[in-house]
């Protein structure tokens, strides 16, 4: 089975994990922390801890991230992975 989704960055990213650095660094650690935390083992011993205002948060941060940033086409194509017209 070939995975739609790919976690590449956390792999090879060799600079500095810091926050206040740069925007370079900060978007690099961004990305190498949310590849992180995605991960299914940390997943698995996290979310069942998660209270129902937490989740709430996190749907909400990540949907008006996608909203904001992303048009219609690029949420199916990189978040959904799949075509507009699939969703229906």
């Amino acid at each position: 089975m070939t995975s739609i989704h790919k976690h590449d960055f956390v792999e090879t990213w060799t600079g500095p994990l810091a926050q206040g650095f740069d925007r370079e660094t900060d978007l690099a650690t961004l990305q190498v922390y949310l590849q992180k935390f995605s991960d299914d083992d940390l997943m698995e011993r996290l979310l069942p801890r998660l209270s129902e205002e937490e989740l709430a948060d996190f749907f909400r941060l990540l949907a008006v991230t996608l909203k904001k940033h992303l048009s219609d086409a690029e949420y199916h194509d990189l978040f959904l992975k799949q075509s507009p017209a699939q969703s229906r």
